[in-house]
């Protein structure tokens, strides 16, 4: 059986994603970072962008995580995000249209959150 590790994905307002994993990857403020099983324990402070988790079926599941924190202890981890929401529940036109309009009015924080919602569903990082 291979390593696996227990992963929370859990937003100020809903559980978002709970399962068994062989990858996630992850965006903090020291850089991207990958969280296999076996690794150090660690506590992070998340940043805007994709959350990319590698389930034990050899599915992907990516979703756009803005702000919280992620910690990891004996093959647990938990992401506490401010926001998140998986790739397949954004309305891509609805999130282009968002980008659109924060460039127009020059919202530079509301335009870092349209653009990781249009890179969750696209899978860019």
């Amino acid at each position: 059986m291979a390593a696996e590790l227990h992963v929370e994905l859990v937003a100020a307002d809903r559980s978002v994603w709970s399962g068994e994993a062989t990858l996630v990857i992850a965006r903090t403020t020291s850089g991207d970072i990958g969280v296999m099983p076996g690794h150090q324990p660690l506590l992070g402070v998340l940043e805007s962008g994709p959350v990319t988790i590698k389930t034990t079926d050899g599915s992907t599941v990516v979703a756009a995580v803005h702000g919280g924190f992620l910690s990891f202890a004996d093959d647990k981890l938990s992401l506490l995000a401010e926001i998140a929401e998986l790739a397949d529940e954004i309305d891509v036109e609805r999130a282009e249209r968002a980008l659109e309009r924060a460039k127009s009015e020059a919202d530079a924080a509301a335009e870092r959150r349209a653009d990781v919602r249009l890179k969750a569903v696209t899978g860019v990082r």
